[in-house]
């Protein structure tokens, strides 16, 4: 005879709600999403040199990482859930990093990529993140901090590709590199307070857990 799953512990898979099963399904979809348009936007940075697009291909990439995390975290316990919370935290602030790097190198010589690539590759960078928010939004109330940090990080996606549009659009009267450059640093302030977000929202997850086993 087997013992009765702790209430806080969903017996793998099987044991998931319905609200749990949605969210894999759709951090999956988002994973995919994801990761297919992170190989099309560093392909295309590498082509006109646009620190803005090559710091947001990383943090398409890192998104897509995140999302598969996430869709095998669920079916883990709270206490887990919240130790990957911290996890994931500390994931979304790669990108800041990565971007911080980029921008330093991109100011020893700050030329303007082309425009007209630069703005349509963002356009479509952000109708997949806008995507992504649609999927993800009726979760982030009720999937925890694993829900939070994979609509956060779509959500702030989506007004990174609004400040790489404002640069391409900056640029074609301004011919520098400035702008770019600009984007990248509000991108890595931007991931930087996500992850300090989802840090908090797992720490309080992690007291929640110790709170029931008590």
């Amino acid at each position: 005879m087997t013992d009765a799953a702790p209430p806080d512990k969903p017996a793998g898979v099987a044991g998931l709600t319905a609200a749990e099963r949605s969210l894999r399904k759709a951090v999956m979809v988002v994973a995919i999403l994801n990761l297919a348009y992170g190989v099309v936007e560093f392909t295309m940075s590498r082509l006109i040199g646009s620190v803005s697009l090559a710091a947001d291909s990383i943090d398409f990439v890192e998104d897509g990482l995140l999302n598969i995390l996430i869709f095998f975290a669920v079916a883990w316990t709270l206490h887990r859930r919240a130790r990957i919370g911290h996890a994931l935290a500390l994931i979304i602030l790669v990108p800041a990093a990565a971007t911080l790097v980029t921008a330093i190198l991109k100011i020893l010589d700050p030329s303007r990529p082309a425009t007209v690539p630069l703005t349509v590759t963002a356009i479509g960078a952000l109708l997949v993140n806008l995507v992504c928010a649609a999927i993800l939004v009726r979760h982030r109330h009720t999937g925890g901090s694993l829900a939070s940090a994979a609509w956060l990080s779509a959500r702030n996606d989506a007004f990174a590709n609004l400040a790489i549009l404002a640069a391409a659009a900056i640029a074609i009267g301004w011919d520098s590199g400035w702008p770019d450059i600009v984007v990248g640093v509000g991108i890595a302030y931007i991931n930087a307070d996500a992850g300090l977000k989802v840090w908090r929202a797992a720490s309080r997850e992690r007291l929640e857990s110790k709170a029931a086993q008590a």
